[in-house]
């Protein structure tokens, strides 16, 4: 019997499930500034991935890296969902809130 794909399957499942919070949890403490975090984890798991001749661990880790460089753009989109007020600002928003605009001119 095979179970290269189901566990496979399990692991995909897994690793997906782990980073939907990952995300929603680094956008509010951190906003959008660690998405080069998830670049490098990304192209580091993918470049492991061709590198790893056993097939479940290979496999896992292209999911892994497929699923950090997607979860570049859901930063973002998290971003719009928490400005839309679908979910609360974090220490990173307050942050930015009190930072000038480089392009707008401060009056003393």
């Amino acid at each position: 019997m095979n179970t290269d794909g189901l566990v496979i399957a399990l692991v995909s499942f897994v690793v997906i499930g782990l980073f939907h919070p990952l995300v929603i949890k680094g956008e509010y403490y951190f906003g959008t500034r660690i998405w080069w975090l998830f670049l490098l984890a990304g192209l580091a798991a993918l470049a492991a991935s061709v590198m790893v001749s056993h097939l479940v661990c290979s496999a896992g880790l292209g999911v892994l890296g497929c699923t950090c460089l997607w979860s570049i753009g859901e930063l973002f989109h998290q971003r719009k969902r928490v400005e839309r007020g679908w979910f609360p600002k974090g220490p990173s928003h307050l942050r930015e809130q009190h930072k000038p605009h480089p392009n707008k001119e401060t009056k003393p």
